[in-house]
């Protein structure tokens, strides 16, 4: 399995859709994976710290691991299956729980939690980073994460014609 840092969350056009960049960088691979606009703002709020009135159903999950003393040990983006990312949760006890990969991602943000993926999953999805400026891209890009805000993702619309389902 290969560790990847959590980017951030966008969207994309032409399609508006959202998107998590993962980044592999021991191969400097960029992982896209388009989520749903709940998803993506689920990630882009935990990444800013930002604490719900109430707790969002990855909080909720979070803090239902924490309260049964169980822990998240890692978050895995294991296959691509027709289009889908699927990942699991890898639980302190031993136990792995099938997920979405979004849903994985945003319980791992929220503990702190490692994100790993299959590097069959990164060689068929994952896009070269480029050598020419890589680092002053990836400063600009986590600048501009520093600036965005869970309220930005939210347009009052619910998908949209022609938009793959979330994965």
């Amino acid at each position: 399995m290969v560790e990847l840092e959590v980017l951030g969350v966008r969207r994309q056009a032409p399609l508006d859709q959202v998107v998590v960049l993962l980044l592999d960088l021991q191969g400097r691979r960029l992982l896209p994976i388009v989520v749903g606009l709940t998803e993506g703002t689920a990630i882009a709020a935990a990444q800013s710290g930002a604490v719900p009135p109430r707790p969002m159903t990855h909080d909720l999950l979070a803090a239902t691991l924490e309260a049964t003393g169980v822990g998240l040990v890692r978050s895995e983006v294991v296959a691509l299956v027709d289009g889908v990312f699927h990942a699991a949760l890898v639980l302190d006890n031993g136990s792995r729980v099938d997920a979405r990969a979004s849903d994985a991602i945003a319980v791992a943000v929220r503990t702190g939690s490692p994100v790993l993926c299959a590097p069959a999953v990164l060689e068929e999805s994952g896009l070269p980073v480029e050598e020419r400026g890589e680092e002053e891209e990836l400063e600009e890009f986590r600048a501009f994460l520093d600036t965005v805000s869970p309220d930005d993702f939210v347009t009052g619309e619910e998908g949209g014609p022609g938009a793959p389902g979330p994965s």
